[in-house]
């Protein structure tokens, strides 16, 4: 088995080829092994683990997005006006070293909540990561924006950088594990807020459409879970919908289960012990001319063969339904994800293009084409695509475009 799919299987990451020989290759240097398949073949778990920090880069800040911790306070305060004797859980993860928890965990003590009143659990697959958090050292690159009044309230300076207070440590409690590895038995529907951002970006669709399964499951059924921009679009494809609030993209659960089934996932890492009300209106989607029957039939079948794997017969039919209407943007959409299915990104890009040059509003479209822009190293450009959906987004235009 290659390095790249033994990385893929223990962390569901869509890592590519590239990543994966160079970590093997400092591996093996410092191990001085020379031959690839002996290493290979040898590798232990703890090598593997080794192996994965390389390629799992956590890179965060505090108060990253600030308006999801004001929405997500504003949350547990409703809750806990309504019944002031429960304690609500938070989960973050993945939580790098610690930023994003601590950033929740300094938002509620600043609202004035009691720490009994709040749970907060975070889990990173890095040990490195894991260690960093409980340590509660930062250096200055921790700290961005204008508004850095929580730094003197709750870090004291230590050599080049600050140390978090106990206090808010102690709101904590972190473990090392794999998203895909937590009991959802004995943890299913008790988490009332979820941070999951960033993640899901890295998975392809079907890790993607699994990942989401089992955040429903962790997610209370009044739960908010707080995704990145660009990953607003496969949560709503998977069994959530977006919610309007300022300054978050924040996603509750479906109504209706996702129809796929989960797919099965080895996972070979195990997870460690931890260390220590009313509705939001969801955002409504702008209003689209109506498609012929015909179309929504052709798009609806296409997807239907996308998600069963079958992608060479859902292009013939995106092909097909073009020939007679060329301008039909949730068919280059289509085309797009069979084609990034299929490893044929640039050829995605190109379709996506197309989607969003015909519907200059189609969300999906732009948030993969920042994706797939900034992973060319065009920064601008991805910067450019990331604000043009986050006008979209704004506007409450970012519901599910394609049959």
């Amino acid at each position: 088995m290659s390095a790249r799919r033994l990385l893929q299987q223990a962390t569901g990451l869509n890592i590519s080829e590239a990543d994966a020989e160079r970590a093997v290759r400092e591996r093996m240097a410092r191990l001085g092994v020379a031959d690839l398949g002996a290493y290979l073949d040898a590798l232990s778990a703890g090598e593997l683990e080794a192996l994965i920090e390389l390629v799992v880069v956590p890179e965060s800040w505090l108060f990253r997005d600030a308006g999801a911790f004001r929405a997500a306070t504003e949350h547990v305060q409703r809750a806990l006006a309504l019944n002031p004797a429960r304690t609500l859980r938070i989960l973050s993860l993945p939580c790098a070293g610690g930023e994003e928890p601590y950033s929740m965990a300094m938002a509620l003590d600043m609202a004035g909540v009691a720490p009994a009143s709040v749970r907060i659990d975070a889990i990173d697959l890095s040990h490195v990561a894991i260690g960093r958090a409980t340590g509660g050292y930062y250096t200055r690159n921790a700290f961005r924006g204008a508004d850095l009044a929580f730094r003197a309230r709750y870090f004291r300076a230590e050599d080049d950088g600050y140390r978090l207070c106990n206090a808010i440590r102690a709101r904590v409690g972190f473990r090392q594990g794999n998203l895909f590895a937590l009991d959802t038995a004995l943890t299913a529907g008790c988490y009332d807020l979820v941070f999951c951002r960033n993640l899901l970006i890295y998975f392809d669709d079907p890790a993607a459409h699994a990942a989401a399964q089992v955040l429903r499951r962790l997610l209370a059924d009044d739960g908010l879970l707080f995704a990145g921009y660009a990953e607003v679009p496969a949560l709503c494809r998977h069994g959530f919908v977006a919610l309007r609030l300022p300054g978050a993209f924040a996603l509750e659960k479906s109504a209706a289960q996702p129809a796929l089934p989960l797919p099965a996932l080895r996972r070979a890492l195990a997870v460690r012990p931890f260390t220590a009300p009313a509705p939001v209106p969801g955002a409504p989607a702008r209003p689209r001319p109506a498609s012929p029957p015909a179309a929504l039939d052709a798009l609806a079948q296409a997807r239907q063969l996308a998600d069963a794997g079958d992608h060479s017969a859902a292009a013939r039919l995106c092909h097909g339904w073009l020939a007679a209407h060329p301008a039909s943007a949730d068919a280059y959409f289509l085309l797009g994800l069979v084609s990034e299915c299929a490893g044929q990104l640039r050829l995605a890009a190109d379709y996506w293009r197309r989607c969003v040059y015909l519907q200059p509003d189609h969300y999906e479209a732009l948030c993969h084409l920042s994706l797939l822009t900034r992973r060319d190293g065009d920064a601008r450009g991805a910067d450019a695509y990331q604000e043009r959906a986050a006008r979209v987004y704004g506007r409450g235009q970012a519901g599910r475009r394609t049959a």
